[in-house]
């Protein structure tokens, strides 16, 4: 998605790059393991450190699984919340 690409490959599968319907951030939406996630790139506008950094240029991206954050990746290092927090 970095590369403002249609599509997006994983493994053997290719999924199309769309945009969400409020924010207009591109999306991808895909299976891994049996499971649905949807990985979306950071809005630049909110208050967070995640924000931030998208805003200084890191490219940033948040997964969600049944409407909640799971993981982000943050200039290619990748951080799973803890579910126990959220």
């Amino acid at each position: 998605m970095i590369e403002n690409a249609d599509a997006v490959t994983l493994g053997a599968e290719t999924h199309a790059v769309t945009k969400s319907k409020a924010k207009r951030l591109r999306q991808v939406v895909f299976d891994f393991d049996g499971e649905s996630f949807i990985a979306i790139e950071q809005n630049p506008k909110t208050k967070s450190r995640w924000a931030a950094m998208a805003r200084s240029g890191k490219k940033v991206m948040q997964f969600l699984q049944d409407h909640r954050y799971v993981a982000v990746v943050a200039d290619g290092k990748m951080m799973l919340y803890d579910k126990r927090s959220a």
